[in-house]
């Protein structure tokens, strides 16, 4: 009988995903961008006088760190100059380098689609064009934090959508501005992530790890490259797909915190299972379709059990006042207050 009713679940995932139902659709299969940034090769053939430049591909972002800590500042400027693209996305470089060369590089792209990424004010700590572009923008003062939160989305984010005129506290930089504006003035800085090539619609490559597999390898570089330069670690607020992202993660990172929230699994049985000593907490609002997907993983399809049950073992974030999928950092609702508590280190 258990196993008629896990191939019974299987079928209706399967039935879900294909035909589209429960406000899931179709969606084209996408390749993932991995890799050193581009133009590495050019930056590899150009080494300081003297001074080889650290590979993109190998080195650690500590060792990246160290790289910069030993340039003064017009061998910085001058690897800026040259390679913006390789510094503004190598972790572990000067948060300030990062800003300015990545500010270079989108203005270099001359796509009227990016334009709004380079105004003043903004601060782009990671900026790839390649593919449908990526993109991780602060939200704060990350050099000095006393608190660090990254915000990793879901489904059809990426470097265009990444701060579109959308629902208020919707969509990457969104949720990352409505939770600085939640903890203001506890020194928190937070980081809008879309830093892997997402999902386009959620079809057969939101129900696949694939694509969390790949990004799960950038986010615990990307960590690696917070720590290497002294920020604190991190709480990571994980939504939807990118709570896979997380889960896949979460033994490579020194997150203090991990947070799901209209997740369709983590690739995990249990919180145990994950491999961190970070607390893992999940939310899910009584009107989020997600509900709707079988917690299931099999034949590669589904992504396991359900953080919000109790047999999970998270901890978890009120949201009943939660609307839909995307509501959870609506000013005023209890997941918001909940999510800047665990940002500031106010809960225990």
């Amino acid at each position: 009988m258990r196993r008629f009713g896990r191939t019974l679940a299987a079928a209706a995932l399967t039935a879900t995903l294909v035909a589209g139902t429960a406000g899931w659709a179709d969606a084209d299969s996408v390749t993932p961008v991995t890799g050193p940034p581009p133009g590495t090769a050019a930056w590899l053939a150009d080494p300081l006088p003297g001074r080889p430049l650290p590979d993109p591909a190998t080195a650690s972002a500590s060792e990246v760190a160290r790289f910069f800590a030993g340039l003064d500042d017009t061998a910085r400027g001058e690897l800026l100059r040259r390679h913006p693209l390789v510094v503004g996305n190598l972790d572990g470089a000067p948060l300030t380098l990062r800003y300015e060369a990545n500010r270079l590089a989108i203005t270099a792209t001359g796509e009227a689609r990016y334009a709004s990424l380079a105004r003043p004010g903004r601060q782009i700590l990671a900026f790839d064009p390649r593919g449908r572009g990526q993109v991780a923008e602060v939200f704060g003062d990350l050099e000095h934090a006393a608190h660090v939160a990254v915000v990793v989305p879901g489904s059809d984010s990426d470097a265009t959508g990444h701060d579109t005129a959308r629902r208020p506290a919707t969509g990457p930089a969104g949720m990352a501005r409505a939770l600085r504006t939640a903890t203001d003035g506890s020194g928190t800085a937070v980081v809008a992530w879309t830093g892997y090539t997402t999902p386009v619609g959620v079809g057969l490559d939101a129900a696949g790890g694939r694509l969390a597999q790949a990004g799960a390898v950038r986010l615990a570089r990307f960590t690696a490259g917070l720590d290497a330069v002294g920020a604190p670690d991190p709480a990571l607020f994980c939504h939807s797909y990118g709570s896979v992202v997380c889960g896949l993660a979460a033994r490579h990172t020194d997150a203090a915190d991990i947070v799901v929230f209209g997740s369709p699994g983590m690739r995990a049985d249990n919180a145990a299972a994950l491999g961190t000593g970070a607390r893992v907490w999940a939310a899910r609002g009584p009107s989020d379709w997600i509900a709707d997907i079988p917690n299931v993983e099999l034949a590669g399809l589904g992504h396991g059990a359900d953080p919000t049950s109790a047999a999970f073992g998270a901890r978890r974030v009120p949201a009943a006042d939660v609307e839909g999928h995307t509501g959870y950092f609506a000013p005023g609702t209890r997941s918001l207050a909940a999510f800047a508590a665990i940002a500031t280190g106010d809960v225990r």
